[in-house]
């Protein structure tokens, strides 16, 4: 297990450029088994997660070739026996996005197996958006007790109109890219519709997939008879994007994101704005100035702020626990809604710890009274729970009086590429320790 040590009080100032999204990687790289034809993908993050799916298409036999963000991968000689090995069900049951295989390992050959799959301990995360529209598919699931996985199979996937329970992400991309081989046309009502979904769909429709409604929560898909291989560039990060500017406006004497994607970040840019952070649009830049203070609006009538998380284009939940983090120094209060998973807030009582005043109301709320800079956080030990609090409690240890000391840091691994060495080359003094 490795340790951050992290000397807080240093400011940040220059240029850092976010690396590519990690939800969009996982997706689109599952995609590259729909097809035996070569496919190369373009900013590819070099991060745990992505890495080991990387290695799990390497072993049922994807040849994958590359280096420095670009890969090429050609399905076309698949061992389709690994995918019964105790071996293939453990390292799925280790990495979450390994869940996005099924889609495509279904709608290609027929079958495939699901492991419980792991990932952040952040509550419940059900697959039945995954099961139910599989099943809508023509799909038939047995459940193997004996290992606790089941095994999905189809003579023939045929296409349906489904309504999904939940505007779930990987839900939608996994019956997306099930879907695109399948007999007919289907239909997905209630379909997630994040930047990275429609990265998804113009990857798949470069691959010779007929999908229309791209960006809506109605999708309408064609079947066709096979895809081809494609060249695809990922998106930068929009949550490594928030992180930055929570890091700016904490820790900033005047920070630069390069190269952002502005149409793709919806709200996130005009969310820390209304927690009085300046945050200017520079071309596809963002720059935040030194924020000595920043002040939380509060709503139209004077009540207090309410920030909560929803689907595109609501806020993501991804970036809560970085705005939780960044009011700790704000001006005024503001309350967090964290509706989508129960135990997401609980890494709030290390904050607390920390010396930030807040209250936790119940799993799923927490009211931040901000310090407005007159009480400085304190360093202390802590562990990461997952990614974004993981990423939180960099940021609140950055800003602290003394020296902290965040363990489990491999979550952070999962999510962000290299993040000591590109914020030490701001001005962080972060050292790793394993």
């Amino acid at each position: 297990m490795s340790s951050f040590i992290i000397e807080g009080g240093h400011h940040l100032s220059g240029t850092i450029t976010p690396q590519g999204a990690k939800n969009e990687a996982l997706q689109v790289i599952c995609a590259t088994l729909l097809t035996g034809d070569e496919v190369t993908i373009h900013n590819v993050p070099n991060i745990r997660d992505v890495n080991n799916l990387i290695q799990l298409l390497k072993d049922i036999g994807v040849t994958v070739r590359g280096e420095g963000g670009t890969y090429n991968f050609q399905a076309s000689d698949l061992n389709l026996g690994y995918l019964q090995s105790d071996e293939f069900v453990r390292k799925c049951s280790e990495l979450r996005g390994s869940v996005l295989m099924i889609g495509p390992l279904l709608a290609r050959t027929g079958k495939a197996v699901i492991a419980k799959p792991g990932g952040d301990k952040i509550g419940r995360r059900r697959l039945d958006t995954h099961f139910l529209g599989f099943e809508r598919l023509g799909a038939q699931f047995q459940h193997v007790s004996g290992r606790d996985v089941y095994e999905i199979s189809t003579s023939c996937l045929r296409g349906r109109y489904m309504l999904l329970d939940e505007a779930s992400v990987t839900g939608t991309a996994n019956i997306l890219m099930a879907a695109v081989l399948a007999r007919g046309t289907t239909t997905i009502y209630n379909a997630a519709c994040e930047p990275y979904i429609q990265q998804l769909c113009r990857m798949l429709n470069a691959m010779g997939a007929r999908i229309s409604g791209i960006g809506s929560n109605l999708l309408t898909i064609e079947g066709v008879e096979g895809l081809h291989g494609t060249e695809h560039r990922i998106l930068p990060d929009m949550i490594e994007v928030g992180s930055f500017i929570g890091m700016a406006a904490m820790v900033g004497e005047g920070v630069r994101i390069k190269d952002v994607s502005m149409k793709n970040l919806g709200i996130i840019p005009n969310t820390f704005r209304r927690m009085g952070i300046k945050v200017k649009e520079e071309g596809d830049d963002l720059f935040i100035p030194t924020m000595r203070h920043y002040e939380i609006q509060s709503f139209i009538d004077g009540t207090i702020m309410t920030l909560a998380d929803a689907p595109w284009p609501g806020l993501t939940p991804d970036l809560l626990s970085v705005l939780i983090t960044v009011a700790t120094q704000a001006r005024g209060s503001v309350l967090f809604h964290q509706k989508m998973f129960e135990s997401r807030l609980f890494f709030v009582d290390k904050l607390i710890d920390m010396g930030a005043q807040i209250i936790l109301c119940d799993p799923h709320r927490a009211v931040v009274v901000g310090h407005d800079r007159k009480l400085q956080l304190r360093g202390g030990r802590m562990s990461s729970p997952d990614i974004r609090a993981g990423i939180a409690l960099l940021i609140a240890a950055m800003s602290a009086n003394g020296t902290s000391r965040i363990d489990n840091i491999e979550q952070i691994d999962r999510g962000y590429e290299n993040i000591e060495t590109r914020l030490n080359a701001l001005g962080a003094q972060i050292t790793r320790m394993t």
